[in-house]
């Protein structure tokens, strides 16, 4: 098995399963890519650059989802 910490908690894949970028992340998380801020080991990284950040095992990645309300 594979793993990244995501927002705190370790989560498992298997080797065949583990996304292998940013946004195949959060496609397979059901996160829409479009109010979302994303930091990868530390480094904020821009909507436009996750089809192109990979996402390799270890990794710590917080995502944070923008919600409106009043």
């Amino acid at each position: 098995m594979k793993s990244l910490r995501i927002n705190g908690q370790v989560r498992q894949f298997a080797p065949e399963e583990m996304p292998a970028t940013l946004s195949a992340l959060l496609e397979r998380l059901g996160i829409g890519p479009a109010a979302v801020v994303a930091e990868v080991d530390g480094e904020i990284v821009r909507p436009e650059e996750f089809a192109r950040t990979e996402v390799r095992e270890g990794q710590t990645i917080e995502i944070v989802k923008f919600m409106g309300g009043g």
